[in-house]
């Protein structure tokens, strides 16, 4: 709301401007009409001259950036010119010195605008004077305009500059309120994961255990009679479904990252995916400088691909890299699997055992960065994640 009010302040500042100075270039017009001939059309020419160039400054404000500085400049200086010299046939373009005040002061940086202020005054009491001789109202009359347009154009300039600050802040606070909102959702996502890993590691991980002992022992109980050979596939598939279970709670639930990312990574490594028969090598800084949930969204990333691998690449060794370069994060994970043919990735996506490579992309995608997957027949694969305007303090 204070924003909008600026602009408008700002707005009927400018149509005050304009409006002055059509109205004081519409007199100087009518005071030309009234002298001499020989000095009316050159006059005349002056005035119009002077309107349309003023017009002109609609085409300066559609300048590119990289040149407006000096069209500025140029307009201004062309603008001046023309009223010196209508100055000297009319005295009454003395006036147009006040809306020429506030366009220095607006569009030129300090100190050339005061000082110019300060050199047309000049000009314009010396212009009166040549006129109608020096009186204390043609000297006192321009230094007092001076003076009134230098504190207002000194005011604009900080309430334009204030208004910058109120708009960075406005800005820097909405930024922190979506990356407070996105960190409040993935907090609560973990929250809920690492409930769902507690259901079910005590209701189905348990059950199973429970079924397994049991198939177990009717199996050793009499090995010989009729059915054994269901029980020992029962008991086989009920083991294989707990050790499935296992895994999907050890990726519900993740290490903390009190200890940094590395280090979660480096327990991942050696206490998880060790048992899948992985070699995995973690190339991450002990102190990585992003934000909490950046790296934990990394961390999930990096699980989900690695999970992507003890399930479908037959891999023997992993390599996980981890580059943070300014407000760049790039992590890479790598195997030695058996890959797979990328010409085919839109009918992977969509199948039942690609879940871990849409969960993928659909949390990069959260993040507004980018996934690239590298893969071909034999060769492994190569899942690359990388996320700008990360830094400490970045978005989202």
């Amino acid at each position: 709301m204070v924003h909008d009010n600026l602009t408008r302040v700002f707005f009927v500042l400018r149509i005050g401007l304009h409006v002055l100075f059509a109205a004081l270039l519409a007199l100087v017009i009518v005071r030309v009409v009234l002298l001499d001939p020989p000095h009316a059309a050159l006059g005349l020419v002056l005035a119009v001259l002077l309107g349309l160039v003023y017009l002109g400054g609609l085409w300066v404000i559609h300048v590119p950036a990289s040149r407006r500085r000096l069209v500025t400049v140029l307009w201004l200086a062309a603008l001046t010119l023309i009223w010196v010299g209508l100055l000297f046939l009319v005295p009454e373009a003395a006036y147009l010195v006040f809306p020429l005040f506030f366009l220095y002061l607006h569009l030129l940086p300090m100190p050339y605008a005061p000082i110019l202020v300060v050199v047309t005054t000049a000009v314009a009491i010396v212009a009166l004077g040549l006129h109608g001789g020096f009186t204390l109202g043609g000297i006192v009359g321009p230094l007092v305009g001076a003076g009134v347009a230098l504190l207002i154009g000194l005011g604009y300039r900080e309430l334009a500059r204030d208004a910058e600050e109120r708009e960075a802040l406005l800005a820097e606070l909405l930024a922190t309120r979506d990356r407070l909102a996105a960190s409040e959702r993935e907090q609560g996502v973990l929250e809920e994961r690492a409930r769902l890993a507690r259901e079910i590691h005590d209701t189905v991980a348990q059950s199973l255990s429970s079924i397994q002992l049991l198939l177990h022992a009717a199996e050793r109980a009499d090995a010989s009679r009729p059915g054994a050979e269901h029980l020992r596939l029962a008991r086989e598939t009920a083991a294989a479904s707990l050790a499935d279970t296992r895994r999907f709670i050890r990726q519900l639930a993740p290490p903390s990252l009190d200890e940094g990312l590395r280090a979660a990574l480096v327990r991942l490594a050696e206490r998880e995916w060790a048992h899948d028969g992985l070699r995995v090598d973690v190339d991450v800084a002990e102190s990585v400088d992003l934000p909490m949930h950046v790296q934990t969204a990394l961390l999930r990333i990096a699980q989900g691909a690695v999970a992507n691998v003890v399930q479908h690449a037959h891999a023997t060794r992993v390599g996980i890299v981890l580059e943070v370069d300014g407000e760049r994060a790039r992590l890479t994970v790598a195997d030695d699997g058996v890959g797979f043919d990328p010409d085919s990735i839109a009918e992977q996506a969509t199948a039942s055992d690609s879940f871990g490579l849409r969960a993928i992309s659909e949390r990069v995608a959260q993040l507004g960065g980018e996934l690239d997957v590298r893969s071909a027949p034999g060769r492994g694969t190569s899942v690359a994640v990388t996320l700008h305007g990360q830094g400490e303090g970045g978005g989202a």
